[in-house]
């Protein structure tokens, strides 16, 4: 096991118990106490836990794993999601897309579909060439990764970025979207209810993902199949919002007919 998977496993316990101890964390992955230690004094200096004797806790009350170490969780499944996502969405159309690691594929997918020659977009031969494709991200790395794609037209909010996530949130993130109209947003979400709707871990993404869907025409959610099921503390929206959920082929079959009785299709891949 590498460094990267140790620490992503150690910040997983973390995440699931709000603590971790050094023998059972070196039990539970196979390796030495003193590795665990190392490992937890260097993730400790990059303040993504908190030290104690025999082994860590997380910051605070609440704690939520930053970006670039949940990437690695059912990554095939986000890939597959991601792909299916990426072909609901025609040439020229406007798509949104919040943050998150399932939609950060779906950009990718995008680029890729587009960058393909598959999905150019007709112009007459007197008008200007337009973009293949024009992204609203509220998302730092989504947009980072776009910017240098020049068949898609990137458009980024302003706002106050969110170092787990990378996502720009608050105000002035409103007040763009608030200028802007969206053939179809792709919605990354942290929880998935029958009766709730979709949830998101902080109020502040809720509030902003919750914008994207008033102002798009379509709205899609990506999620992998272990997000069913699962509340989350700030509701975004109720499903009779959703016209399209996207996820994987281990979602149970009862969540689906409920999904569906509510008017979602569930696409699953």
């Amino acid at each position: 096991m590498s460094k990267h998977e140790r620490w992503n496993a150690l910040l997983e316990l973390l995440a699931a118990s709000g603590k971790v101890e050094v023998e059972e964390a070196a039990t539970a992955l196979d390796v030495s106490a003193a590795t665990i230690r190392r490992d937890l004094d260097e993730l400790a200096e990059q303040q993504l836990l908190v030290r104690t004797r025999g082994g860590a806790v997380a910051h605070g009350v609440s704690y939520e794993l930053p970006l670039r170490y949940k990437s690695t969780r059912h990554a095939p499944e986000k890939k597959r999601i991601a792909e299916a996502a990426a072909d609901l969405v025609a040439p020229g159309e406007v798509v949104g897309l919040n943050g998150g690691t399932t939609t950060t594929e779906v950009a990718r997918a995008l680029a890729l579909r587009f960058a393909s020659g598959r999905a150019e977009v007709p112009v007459p031969a007197t008008a200007p060439a337009g973009p293949g494709l024009t992204v609203v991200t509220n998302a730092l790395n989504i947009a980072g990764e776009l910017a240098v794609r020049p068949q898609i037209k990137i458009v980024t909010t302003g706002g106050v970025a969110r170092p787990q996530t990378y996502e720009l949130v608050g105000p002035l993130t409103a007040g763009v979207l608030g200028e802007v109209v969206l053939d179809v947003v792709v919605l990354g979400v942290d929880g998935v209810d029958a009766q709730l709707g979709v949830m998101a871990h902080h109020e502040d993404e809720a509030s902003i993902s919750r914008l994207f869907a008033e102002r798009a025409s379509r709205v899609v959610v990506v999620t992998d199949s272990s997000k069913m099921g699962r509340r989350a503390f700030a509701r975004i929206c109720g499903l009779d919002r959703i016209d399209t959920l996207v996820t994987d082929t281990d979602i149970a079959p009862e969540t689906v007919a409920q999904l569906t009785e509510a008017g979602v299709k569930v696409l699953t891949v």
